[in-house]
């Protein structure tokens, strides 16, 4: 393939089969640097990708493009926008940089665009509307790092080499220049995809000094691309994994949450471990890879939790319970799921006991787990909703296990619904995906069991609205009934009712009054 060639599956007009273009517009690709004479079909594939995944916008990125053109400036369609393409992942918001500074490029699409804003121009950014899609503008960079913390000083830079050459990673350090449709790759990006490989422009330790981040981000990317680490980057970030803590927690949780919400993170999870930085930002997993003894008498903790976490996202959407006629539902990808799923277990090694016989033990890992999540993600910046939800998850995940073959009565069923509250569809999957035996009879068994269950609990509610779970009378009844005023033994009267539904179902607002008020007449006397 010539360089410009967009290889095989396009029309004569340059636009691949089933992308329709504008009239007369003739869609070429000029490399730089050119490709080989007889690229590799990887390659070629992935170019030809890349020019239907952009099709889409690139009458808007041209048009952009020429406007600045115009003016004596330079445009490019940089980083993510350019990677997604060839890797045919639809474009969502649009990265561009440009050699105009942030006045400048205000100036230049005042009149053009439908909305500007502008929160990141002391960095160079300005942000644009046109029509449905998003843009943002950069001017280019040549920052200077202070490596006693990750905050750079930022200075514009001249070209798009230099801007280029500051990116994370290869793959991200390719660009479009616009409106004349070249491809630029001055370090290997597309080799590097058309590999599944990660490395950096610059070496991976200078990298990962000027931005400890960046190795978060590896791992982030690792995951949600599919690509291997390159030995590198591998070692750099071992070396310098200490480094992560000169980095806010707001900006650790963000690139956490990403990884935890890519379709399958535990491979970035993996390498946050053996590189040692999940030992600075998560030092709960590590921690689980508890030593197995040599009788394998409790199973991997860590691969265990692993496990449970790729079981929770394969149930994530719509599922079919036996017994239960509406689809049951947590919609991913799902951070409360995912972060429960993975902290389950957290509080077993402060737990494990080896018992005369033995056995192994982790007694109220539940409870310790639960107050360790909340210690860890409130350390991280979650919101509080977050913190609340995972860490009752986390004490929650065992209490399925009490349900044996069915014995729990009507009231211990309503308690389970009553307790979980609205993470109910939550709680369903985390028990779910918590059976990790390889035993096939026995994962059958609880997955029979929990199916009644759910079936018990889809019953129940039918009949007594559980969702809604209050006593019959409210507390301005319990004050009338019993003849005091609002307060402490309003509340005590209340929990009783509440109590008393959970135990006995629906009784009426007789009965209730009457239960009330023989309750009160034995506690006053």
């Amino acid at each position: 393939m010539t360089p410009g060639a967009l290889g095989p599956g396009c029309g004569s007009s340059g636009a691949p089969y089933g992308v329709r273009r504008p009239p007369r517009q003739r869609l070429r690709l000029t490399v730089v640097p050119p490709t080989p004479a007889d690229p590799p079909a990887v390659t070629a594939r992935l170019l030809e990708r890349a020019v239907a995944g952009l099709a889409p916008v690139l009458p808007l990125l041209q048009e952009v493009g020429a406007l600045f053109a115009a003016a004596g400036h330079e445009l490019a369609l940089v980083g993510g926008p350019v990677r997604d393409a060839f890797l045919g992942r639809p474009a969502v918001d649009l990265d561009l940089t440009t050699d105009a500074e942030p006045d400048r490029v205000l100036e230049l699409t005042r009149r053009w665009a439908d909305a500007h804003w502008d929160v990141g121009r002391a960095f160079g950014t300005i942000g644009l509307r046109k029509g449905h899609d998003h843009l943002e503008i950069t001017t280019y960079r040549t920052d200077e790092y202070d490596r006693t913390s990750r905050k750079p000083q930022v200075r514009f830079g001249t070209s798009l080499e230099e801007d280029l050459v500051r990116r994370d990673f290869t793959v991200n350090a390719m660009a479009l220049r616009l409106p004349q449709l070249e491809f630029v790759d001055l370090h290997g990006g597309l080799e590097d995809l058309a590999g599944r490989v990660l490395r950096t422009p610059a070496t991976a330790t200078e990298s990962f000094a000027d931005d400890p981040l960046r190795m978060m981000r590896a791992a982030r990317f690792a995951a949600q691309l599919g690509l291997r680490v390159g030995t590198e980057v591998r070692a750099a970030m071992t070396e310098r994994a200490p480094t992560i803590t000169m980095v806010s927690a707001e900006r650790v949780r963000d690139e956490l949450s990403k990884l935890l919400l890519t379709a399958q993170p535990r491979e970035g999870l993996r390498l946050l471990v053996d590189t040692g930085l999940a030992a600075h930002v998560l030092p709960e997993l590590p921690a689980l890879q508890l030593e197995v003894d040599e009788h394998h008498r409790h199973k991997d903790v860590y691969e265990h939790s692993l496990t449970v976490l790729d079981q929770a996202i394969a149930l994530e959407g719509p599922r079919r319970v036996v017994g239960v006629e509406a689809p049951l539902e947590v919609r991913g990808p799902d951070l409360v799921l995912r972060l429960a799923a993975l902290l389950h277990d957290i509080g077993k090694p402060a737990t494990r006991r080896f018992e005369d016989g033995g056995g192994v033990s982790f007694h109220h890992h539940e409870l310790v787990g639960a107050k360790l999540s909340a210690k860890r993600l409130t350390a991280l910046r979650y919101d509080k909703e977050t913190v609340k939800a995972v860490s009752r998850l986390v004490e929650l995940h065992l209490r399925f296990h009490g349900y044996g073959g069915g014995e729990w009565t009507d009231s211990a069923v309503r308690r389970y619904v009553t307790d979980a509250g609205p993470l109910l569809a939550h709680l369903h999957l985390l028990t779910r995906s918590d059976s990790t035996t390889r035993n096939a009879r026995k994962a059958a068994r609880l997955a029979r069991t929990y199916d009644d269950l759910e079936a018990r609990i889809e019953r129940l509610q039918a009949q007594e609205e559980l969702a809604a779970v209050r006593p019959e009378l409210d507390g301005h009844e319990i004050s009338r009934v019993l003849g005091i005023p609002p307060g402490r033994e309003v509340g005590e009267a209340y929990r009783f009712l509440l109590a008393l539904r959970l135990d006995e179902g629906v009784l009426g607002e007789d009965v209730a009054r009457e239960r009330l008020l023989a309750w009160w007449a034995a506690r006053s006397g």
